[in-house]
């Protein structure tokens, strides 16, 4: 009897197909014939154009755009959707970074937890699976009924600063103190020291007071966060890196939002540079501030679709950058 061996389907929602086209050349595969478009009343289509009956789909699309993020996770819930109304065996949806990842917890009264509601709305739609990066708080894991794979940045940071940088001539620095343990992780495997910036909030968003804890002076300061939106701290805290004598700031961040004003602050701003993971497209924001520098995350995606695919552990991705 002909037994059906299920492929690798990867569709690529309209977010970040630059990203999508690299993670499907490094798996030697084409992206899946797709339609996904809006109506001129605003309403989201979408159609796959190839049949995804008992295959392993992969979906693209990350959490990105000041007015278009919902649009984009509209699109990713109903691309699931006709997945699953279509047979496919397993639906993975691949989101580089997770769209309202900071809504993760009841921080005043009457307030909703939408990282909860987004992993309700997309095991509803018919997700079997979620790959995403560098998850703003890894509790978000369990918001889920499925399986979650939450990759990390960190092997290709570790391996950039090492290309880069001599250890002996860098600190590494976390902007604020929910960071200390990420920042304290690659301290350690680089062998160096690390310093923290203590943070108060007039509001949200608004930075009021910022200390120094540590000795940065002559030191490569290497900032290091998980992502960077309107771009006030970092741009603070390297301020105050260099007002005690530090050498110079490099920001490293995953994923780079830039919202608002921020490619003017960081263009005004003293950091030296800021580095940051391909999880956003970042090919506009890139003309407009020549500081971006992009680390490449496709070939680390496409070996965790690869591993997935073919039943393999994922863990060797947590400490080991794929070139």
């Amino acid at each position: 009897m002909h037994q059906n061996q299920n492929q690798i389907k990867i569709i690529a929602g309209n977010s970040h197909l630059e990203l999508a086209e690299s993670i499907a050349s490094k798996l030697s595969i084409k992206l899946a014939k797709i339609g996904a478009f809006q109506y001129t009343n605003n309403e989201t289509a979408v159609s796959v154009g190839e049949s995804v009956r008992d295959e392993d789909v992969y979906i693209i699309q990350t959490g990105c755009g000041y007015t278009s993020i919902n649009n984009f996770l509209m699109e990713l819930l109903m691309i699931i959707n006709a997945c699953r109304i279509a047979s496919a065996r397993r639906i993975t949806a691949v989101i580089p970074n997770f769209p309202y990842a900071r809504q993760d917890k009841k921080d005043k009264s009457r307030a909703p937890i939408t990282a909860k509601l987004v992993a309700n709305l997309l095991t509803t739609a018919g997700c079997n699976h979620v790959i995403t990066m560098d998850l703003h708080a890894s509790q978000i894991q369990g918001f889920f009924r499925t399986p979650v794979d939450n990759l990390y940045a960190e092997p290709i940071v570790l391996r950039y600063i090492k290309e880069n940088y001599s250890s002996k001539d860098i600190i590494i620095v976390s902007p604020d103190a929910g960071g200390a343990k990420r920042v304290a992780s690659i301290a350690d495997k680089l062998d160096v020291n690390f310093a923290l910036i203590h943070k108060e909030r007039a509001r949200a968003n608004e930075v009021s007071r910022m200390v120094l804890v540590g000795d940065v002076s002559d030191k490569i300061c290497l900032l290091i966060d998980d992502m960077a939106d309107t771009c006030g701290t970092l741009c603070k805290a390297g301020d105050i890196l260099l007002d005690n004598k530090a050498q110079k700031v490099v920001a490293l961040v995953t994923h780079g939002i830039f919202s608002g004003e921020a490619l003017d602050k960081l263009n005004n701003s003293k950091l030296d540079k800021i580095v940051c993971t391909n999880s956003l497209p970042l090919g506009d924001k890139m003309a407009k501030c020549s500081k971006i520098e992009v680390l490449d995350i496709s070939a680390t995606l496409a070996e965790a679709i690869r591993r997935l695919h073919n039943g393999e552990s994922v863990s060797y991705l947590f400490n080991n950058a794929i070139a």
